[in-house]
């Protein structure tokens, strides 16, 4: 699990293609630090595992999942990638429960720049609408953030100084693409919902009034 706190800017150093498949090095510090062999790393907001590393780079495998429903396999050499490590138990949940699951990419459509923040617009992709709320968490190239204002085939999100300097989010442009993560609690919501689970419901308790 991961909390969308990015903890470092990390860059592409090495993409090796493998067919079906993506072998990428990754430059980086600070998520290094106690790194373990298959620990997982958040890279613009995809879980990887950490195949091999040194003292500068890790190294993941991009599956054919990976490509179809993440930015990943875009990067070249040199593009920059939020990087965070997976929470420690016990740990602050500074942003909100994220998985590192995309579920899409989305495309930046407007950028509006104030004395000290910017508005982001990204278009709504319409199969994730109902899970985007005002005032609600969403994940963008694994950030987390709040949706400012919503509309019909878009969201807003308003970025402050610190998100602007130490993210992705800085540099990105018009038309540009990232990766999307939509609250992991509102699916298992509408799951329950649609299985016919309302809260409170205790199954047991069904069971006994059946047996009597």
């Amino acid at each position: 699990m991961f909390t969308g706190i990015v903890e470092e800017l990390g860059s592409i150093a090495e993409v090796d293609y493998l067919g079906d498949s993506i072998r990428m090095s990754i430059a980086a510090s600070t998520v290094l630090e106690g790194v373990h062999l298959g620990d997982s790393i958040s890279v613009n907001g995809v879980c990887l595992t950490v195949a091999s590393f040194d003292d500068g780079h890790f190294v993941a495998d991009l599956m054919q999942e990976t490509l179809d429903r993440s930015s990943l396999g875009t990067l070249g050499v040199g593009s920059k990638v939020n990087l965070e490590r997976a929470t420690a138990a016990g740990g602050r949940l500074g942003g909100h429960i994220m998985q590192g699951h995309v579920d899409a990419t989305t495309t930046l459509i407007s950028r509006t720049s104030s004395e000290n923040w910017d508005v982001l617009r990204f278009a709504l992709p319409a199969n994730l609408a109902r899970y985007v709320v005002e005032k609600g968490s969403i994940a963008l190239n694994g950030t987390s953030l709040t949706v400012s204002s919503l509309g019909e085939d878009w969201f807003e999100v308003s970025l402050i100084p610190t998100t602007l300097r130490d993210t992705t989010h800085g540099d990105l442009a018009v038309g540009d693409v990232v990766n999307i993560e939509v609250d992991v609690i509102a699916k298992y919501v509408e799951r329950m919902m649609i299985a016919g689970v309302q809260p409170g419901f205790d199954p047991n308790e069904g069971d006994q009034a059946a047996r009597d």
